[in-house]
């Protein structure tokens, strides 16, 4: 079977799978940690499938494992013991008698799309055999690892803020939140833009890009900055910490652009 069709058919099982749990946990926020295990599944499914077992697959393999294994641990325990997240109440709000028809196919199956699209470098990386490390290899994983540096502090210095009770109903300011509003995406974006790096110089590697471009579009237009700066704006306090600090890229105070 195709190499890309045969690992589409595993994410569509592997994330209806996870529809099912939703619906038996009655939360769809379990899509969210469903995220990070997705990209670690793929990742390693097109490893074992594609025969190739180069040093460059297990590279890539072991980066999207540490990322994915951080992300969904530090998702499952950011939800524990809470309501579900606001963005799928306001879902089923809205959505009503289609609601479980709809979440199937925009939340579950699209994620699942999106997934497959940012995870296409490592794909490409797997089916391309005797790859070696590089110079442009080494770049990308030192991007990487700013990436993960930045989501990972900035994930650990916002639990840290919002578990202090003396801090309820402010916005994080400090640490690598005085720098950028949003350093955890700041992270993963990079993140990403450093696994395609890894990826460039395999055949056709550079087609990759779309991996990147998506999770960059993503959390800049879409499901990210957007709609968490919307309910940010809820907050008076925010005004002013929008006016002195950049919205994405880390930047001394008082800098306004991307």
């Amino acid at each position: 079977m195709n190499y890309f069709l045969t690992l589409g058919i595993i994410l569509f099982f592997y994330m209806s799978i996870w529809f099912i749990i939703s619906i038996f946990r009655k939360r769809n926020d379990v899509a969210d940690v469903a995220w990070g295990f997705g990209f670690i599944l793929l990742s390693w499914a097109s490893y074992l499938i594609s025969i190739n077992f180069n040093l460059k697959g297990l590279l890539v393999g072991f980066l999207v494992s540490i990322w994915g294994l951080r992300l969904a641990w530090h998702i499952y325990f950011r939800n524990k013991g809470k309501t579900e997240d606001y963005r799928y109440i306001v879902w089923r709000k809205e959505w009503g008698k289609w609601f479980y028809l709809r979440s199937y196919f925009q939340v579950y199956i699209l994620q699942g799309i999106f997934l497959f699209l940012i995870v296409l470098p490592v794909l490409i990386i797997n089916k391309s055999a005797g790859q070696g490390i590089g110079i442009i290899e080494i770049v990308g994983v030192l991007v990487w690892i700013v990436g993960f540096f930045f989501e990972t502090v900035g994930d650990a210095q916002l639990s840290r803020f919002i578990k202090n009770p003396e801090n309820k109903g402010k916005i994080m300011q400090s640490g690598l939140w005085q720098y950028t509003r949003h350093p955890n995406y700041f992270g993963e974006v990079t993140g990403w833009w450093g696994i395609w790096l890894i990826a460039f110089s395999v055949p056709f590697g550079w087609l990759s890009v779309i991996g990147p471009l998506t999770i960059t579009i993503l959390i800049l237009k879409v499901s990210g900055i957007s709609l968490l700066e919307k309910k940010m704006e809820e907050n008076p306090d925010f005004i002013e910490y929008k006016k002195r600090t950049s919205i994405f890229i880390p930047l001394p105070s008082n800098k306004k652009v991307y």
